[in-house]
């Protein structure tokens, strides 16, 4: 497609934007750590940006600016100061250093500039931060938003309380609770949910407490929280023996269609496959010829006990989850039969405990 795409100085030559397909393609599977991003918007403007991708999460929007202010503060400051950094650190010691970065945070330990060996809190604390004030102050940035940003960054250093830290700790506050690992799994995604809408930085949170009773049933409120999403379909114009191995393959019942746009068209079984076992030989069969086109569905935000209900009263041991008539899911009676399972066992386990352990 790119071959056939118009001379782009031509383009430009007439005042449009070329869309240079090509580039936009290698760039899209090129990752650097810093990237030029080029497009065309729908009115035919162009645009181009620099997408920077070391930042670290926040986890919340003022930890981000935080981050954001370091690093551009420290860039603005650092080759003036340390002077070419491949001078005065070895390739090795870099790759070290972010290795130990990714491994131990704010405890790894760095091999920095000239060979010193420091501590990455301490570094930052007593060495960095310096260096971003003096970096955002050259440019002119508020003396106000310069003590709020890296005054999150300071205190989030002191107490080493970063995004990572945060749910490793409250994970680890399970272990003498019991708690199953998914229990814990959703307990710190809520917390954090709840955090992040407010307005305290990631070092003021309160860890996420493990006690109390299990709340697995919160986690099955709506169909999109237990529904399957990695998908096995066919196309209509499949044969049956493709449905049939890919049903074998995956150990399953029934196979939803979808068309090329990923829109639902139609629902084949196990049972629809076998009904063409022992008919008299003939041409091969599409699954078109046998799927059933008016299936039931349900959407993300149906409830689990309305999806259940439907599934008794008509019978049926899956319902496909669509949005917008697009495929996004699908419910089945295996999904239900696993989680009662984790739910009787615990409850059991409780009991048990409750008696004495007898």
């Amino acid at each position: 497609a790119a071959g056939e795409e118009e001379d782009p100085l031509a383009m430009v030559a007439r005042g449009e934007a070329p869309p240079l397909t090509a580039l936009r393609t290698y760039n899209g599977t090129v990752y650097r750590w810093n990237r030029p991003c080029y497009g065309v918007s729908d009115r035919g403007k162009a645009h181009l940006r620099i997408e920077n991708r070391v930042l670290p999460a926040g986890p919340t929007v003022l930890d981000e600016m935080a981050n954001a202010a370091f690093f551009f503060g420290l860039m603005s400051k650092v080759l003036s100061h340390y002077g070419p950094i491949h001078e005065v650190m070895s390739f090795d010691d870099a790759k070290s250093n972010f290795l130990a970065a990714a491994r131990q945070g704010l405890s790894a330990q760095f091999t920095w500039v000239d060979g010193r060996e420091i501590r990455a809190a301490d570094l930052i604390l007593n060495e960095l931060l310096p260096l971003a004030r003096e970096g955002l102050e050259s440019k002119k940035i508020d003396s106000e938003d310069i003590d709020r940003y890296l005054g999150v960054l300071e205190e989030r250093v002191k107490s080493e309380r970063t995004g990572a830290a945060w749910a490793l700790r409250s994970w680890a506050n399970g272990d003498a609770t019991g708690v199953r690992p998914e229990e814990r799994q959703r307990r710190i995604t809520k917390k954090m949910i709840e955090c992040q809408k407010g307005e305290e930085p990631i070092h003021d949170w309160d860890l996420c407490e493990m006690g109390g009773a299990d709340q697995r049933w919160e986690s099955l409120v709506y169909v999109g929280q237990s529904m399957m999403t990695d998908l096995i379909t066919v196309s209509p114009g499949d044969l049956i023996d493709l449905a049939a191995s890919k049903m074998q393959w995956q150990h399953i019942r029934q196979l939803a269609v979808e068309d090329q746009e990923g829109c639902l068209v139609g629902l084949i079984s196990y049972r629809d496959i076998l009904k063409m076992v022992g008919r008299p030989s003939r041409e091969p069969v599409a699954v078109s010829d046998v799927m059933t086109e008016n299936v039931l569905t349900v959407t993300p935000r149906t409830t689990t006990l309305e999806a259940l209900q439907i599934m008794r009263d008509r019978g049926v041991g899956c319902l496909p989850v669509v949005e917008e008539g697009r495929l996004v899911g699908m419910l089945t009676e295996s999904i239900f039969l696993g989680e009662s399972f984790s739910l009787i066992e615990g409850e059991l386990a409780r009991a048990q405990e409750s008696n004495g352990g007898s």
